[in-house]
């Protein structure tokens, strides 16, 4: 068996998890989930639920992995195995299945995001229709050129391996983001009519603090903003030493992804209230709202060129782990090694979503159900395995090695009880209202 690899760097393993964490979620639902959630009084239940629900995820996710020195499918079957309980490969499919789903869904945006750049660049963004275009481009055989784009940038990475693929581009591409999301604020903020998108976002609405509504959204945006996936952050944690802080780490990651969503509504909202646009336009805020802004701009081209360049580390960053996590599934269950693996499963990944970008209710239906249902199910699953099936004891002992802080008992108890009962909430929850990540 070849050796396995590492991450070099503790930097480089946490700018792997942050790019993994920081999407296109953090970019077109945080900032109108803000506002329209009582501005900065929405604050409050969201990172209490991200700095112990969201940090709770990664820190059990990590060291799943790093137990096992190998991804989610490995460490299920090898723990029912050990407890002589039959169904751990069958159990085993479903993180790395709705990991799969996930990039195939995903990559379709990122290769709307690649071509969005691509006019940037050539100007031609400029002279159409902004509206109609994206209209008349989604949904249609003209996404598809683009959707295998995307992919083959991921797969370039992933080919090369972890330190010299995952873990070299982040550490590129995750400190360039942040200046750039800097750079786009400031500008934003410069503009005329800004500050009712910064009242927007900051005036606390107290109010709303007694709406369930406020804590529903909250709740789902912190369990989904920091990519809990069961499979991609735990293929993360396999590769990283006994000497790694978890703990730490999660919570680095947890903050800074924060960070980064903040950041985003504030190149974003006071941007849409300086041109009286809408800001509740979800996914088409990237491809309809801004353009329009951009176009309107002094200087828009450039400023075009750099906000979408932004949106594509983003995007990158997190359909690496995306394809990272099934890659180590195969490789680890087959005789394949990780160039044969990555390709195959990015060619399989290709095909099968050639249909999702051929109609958008499609893709909304297979999106809701992997995000909405397989996605919680599948980080559900890992805690199980690791509290329940097997030792909560040895469990704990994992965590904290490395740790700085060492974690206690309550850590387990607020793991067994309380993530897993939130889990099979937000499942319901999402079911009910439709997503609420």
């Amino acid at each position: 068996m070849a050796k396995r690899e590492n991450f070099k760097s503790r930097t480089g393993f946490i700018l792997s998890c942050i790019g993994a964490a920081i999407g296109l979620g953090n970019i077109w639902m945080f900032p109108y989930r803000l506002g329209q959630n009582g501005g900065a009084a929405f604050l409050i239940p969201y990172f209490i639920f991200v700095l112990l629900l969201g940090s709770t995820g990664l820190i059990t996710e990590f060291a799943f992995g790093r137990a096992f020195k190998a991804g989610s499918a490995t460490g299920i079957i090898a723990t029912f195995a050990e407890k002589g309980k039959k169904g751990g490969k069958l159990v085993a499919l479903i993180p790395v299945v709705g990991l799969a789903g996930v990039f195939m869904f995903y990559n379709i945006v990122v290769g709307w995001i690649i071509k969005y750049f691509s006019m940037s660049i050539t100007g031609e963004l400029f002279s159409i229709d902004v509206n109609n275009f994206f209209n008349g481009f989604s949904g249609t055989g003209q996404t598809i050129f683009w959707n295998l784009m995307a992919i083959v940038i991921t797969l370039s990475i992933i080919y090369v391996g972890v330190a010299k693929g995952i873990e070299k581009i982040n550490k590129i591409i995750m400190p360039a983001l942040f200046v750039i999301f800097i750079l786009l604020a400031i500008r934003s903020l410069t503009l005329p009519g800004a500050m009712e998108g910064v009242k927007y976002l900051l005036n606390p609405k107290w109010e709303f603090l007694l709406k369930p509504n406020t804590w529903i959204m909250a709740l789902g945006q912190a369990f989904f903003t920091v990519s809990l996936n069961g499979c991609g952050m735990v293929v993360y944690g396999s590769y990283i030493k006994d000497d790694f802080d978890i703990p730490k780490s999660a919570l680095s990651t947890a903050i800074l992804d924060t960070i980064a969503a903040l950041l985003a509504s504030f190149v974003i909202m006071p941007a849409v209230f300086a041109f009286n646009l809408d800001p509740m336009a979800g996914p088409p805020l990237l491809f309809i709202t801004m353009p329009t802004i951009f176009k309107a701009m002094p200087g828009g081209r450039l400023i075009t060129i750099i906000f979408f360049l932004s949106i594509l580390f983003a995007a990158i960053s997190s359909s690496i782990n995306m394809l990272e996590g099934p890659v180590e599934a195969v490789i680890s269950q087959t005789k394949l090694n990780r160039k044969k693996a990555s390709i195959l499963l990015a060619i399989i990944a290709f095909i099968l979503s050639i249909p999702l970008n051929l109609s958008m209710t499609r893709f909304a239906d297979f999106t809701n159900f992997i995000t909405i249902i397989v996605s919680p199910l599948a980080a559900l699953i890992v805690f199980l395995v690791f509290y329940y099936v097997g030792d909560s004891k040895k469990a704990l002992i994992e965590i904290n090695k490395g740790a700085s802080r060492k974690l206690g008992n309550n850590f387990i108890y607020l793991a067994k009880y309380v993530f897993v009962i939130v889990t099979i909430i937000v499942i319901l929850l999402g079911i009910i209202y439709g997503g609420i990540g």
